[in-house]
């Protein structure tokens, strides 16, 4: 699912279960959610938040009723691990990012485990990213912390800066990899806020 969509799930969840939500303002009020890192088409996500703004005049909310009312309009792959309420206006910013690769076992290879460690080893990787048709140079290894190996996953491990990130797309072209090598999609393993 996209970003959009993701976030179209939630919304279309919460107006189902009656949950008071707070709505923006304007001709076509909209319920007031937000995910504040949008993932990639076809990247799972194992950790990710969801924030939800609820009508200020509903001062007596069950946490526990609101997570089970949400969870029963949700799709089965879909859970909600946690639920905290804060009447402050908290801020999620990211910095730091686990994406896990599963590779089919063919290309585990030594080739991929030598081509991970170069790109380690280099002080500066310049890739080219087209944004609205106009090309631009961006410094990425800044934004490698590492690249392991476990079991039949490559685990990538980035930081999030107030400069921008590294994009999966970009990982998988480093490292010579495309969706027909990987056994399984990409997943999101966990974030840092």
């Amino acid at each position: 699912m996209s970003h959009i969509e993701t976030m179209r799930l939630f919304q279309r969840a919460c107006v189902r279960a009656d949950i008071p939500l707070r709505y923006s303002q304007g001709f076509n009020p909209r319920p007031k959610l937000s995910l504040p890192l949008p993932r990639t088409v076809a990247v799972e996500s194992y950790d990710d938040i969801l924030c939800i703004y609820l009508d200020p005049s509903n001062e007596n909310i069950d946490i526990e009723k609101l997570k089970k009312d949400i969870t029963k309009q949700l799709p089965e792959e879909c859970e909600i691990l946690e639920i905290k309420l804060t009447t402050e206006k908290t801020s999620f910013v990211p910095k730091a990012v686990t994406y896990l690769l599963p590779v089919k076992t063919k290309y585990l290879d030594d080739q991929l485990k030598n081509r991970a460690k170069e790109i380690m080893k280099k002080d500066t990787i310049v890739l080219q990213r087209t944004a609205k048709l106009k090309p631009r140079n961006v410094e990425v290894r800044k934004y490698l912390e590492s690249i392991d190996f476990k079991n039949q996953n490559v685990i990538v491990n980035c930081n999030i800066k107030t400069t921008g990130a590294i994009r999966v797309d970009e990982i998988l072209n480093l490292l010579e990899l495309d969706h027909e090598k990987l056994n399984a999609p990409i997943a999101r393993q966990s974030v840092q806020w």
